[in-house]
């Protein structure tokens, strides 16, 4: 059975650069990261290799230098990496987005039985969360998200019991595989590549899947295929800092100034 895992690389920096016209990211000298959730995702795969040796594959669609990202998943020891990148899937949003990577699981599913995809609960670029569930409507897979612990799998009757963080409490649910689960960071601690790991996976092959593989209609991916579309993006302006009193030498003094400004700003209530 195949577990995969859908990872994104994504700005290793808060100071990313937009160009005005396009609204898209200027990644020239940028570095970039697998996204933190999705590194968690990757890691619960691989723990699922380690005790039921579930082949794995991590998959993740973006431009060439995304190769990179996928190098770095297979030097933690995925057994297959896969870029999907075209100019075609250029500009897509989440709707896009997850219909190339169904696409790529339905056709991973032809060649070996898919029973989970992982997905980090949402990107630190994006913040949607959309597209695991996304993926899980395609598919027609169940769909667990927000996922802090896997409880048990039963092959045998092929079910799948987790555990999900919800607000102020956790819920424990039983489903049937395949499934498609978003993961929240409080799920594994990832592991750290080895040296010999490392270098073991600058020799190994990343597929590269076009659109002449997926054989998906144009007008469908991509920005084309995107019924949503960024209009504008922009830095918000923020009011300068204040200090107030001496925390130091009059703790109880400079408490009872701030309760004052809070008061006179009416953002304390009596």
């Amino acid at each position: 059975m195949l577990v995969i895992s859908c990872i994104k690389q994504v700005p290793d920096t808060t100071q990313v650069k937009i160009d005005p016209v396009t609204n898209t990211l200027i990644r020239d000298g940028i570095p970039f990261i697998i996204n933190p959730y999705d590194s968690h995702a990757l890691e619960e795969s691989l723990r699922l290799k380690d005790r039921y040796n579930m082949r794995t594959v991590a998959l993740s669609m973006g431009p060439p230098n995304t190769v990179a990202t996928l190098r770095k998943a297979c030097a933690l020891g995925v057994d297959e990496a896969i870029l999907l990148s075209d100019r075609c899937f250029g500009g897509a949003d989440t709707l896009a987005t997850s219909k190339v990577l169904s696409a790529a699981i339905e056709r991973l599913d032809r060649q070996e039985q898919v029973g989970i995809v992982f997905c980090g609960k949402q990107t630190i670029d994006g913040d949607t969360a959309q597209v695991g569930p996304g993926i899980a409507s395609r598919l027609g897979f169940s769909q667990l998200t927000l996922v802090d612990r896997i409880e048990s799998i039963d092959f045998l009757h092929k079910t799948i019991r987790v555990r999900r963080k919800l607000e102020g409490r956790h819920e424990i649910v039983e489903a049937p595989l395949p499934v498609m689960i978003t993961v929240v960071r409080e799920l594994n601690r990832p592991r750290y590549p080895t040296v010999p790991m490392r270098i073991e996976s600058q020799e190994t092959e990343i597929k590269v899947w076009d659109n002449s593989v997926l054989e998906l209609d144009v007008e469908t991916v991509g920005l084309k295929g995107s019924p949503t579309w960024v209009s504008k993006i922009f830095s918000p302006e923020r009011d300068q800092g204040e200090i107030i009193g001496d925390g130091i030498a009059d703790p109880v003094g400079t408490a009872n100034l701030l309760i004052d400004r809070l008061l006179g700003k009416d953002l304390l209530a009596v």
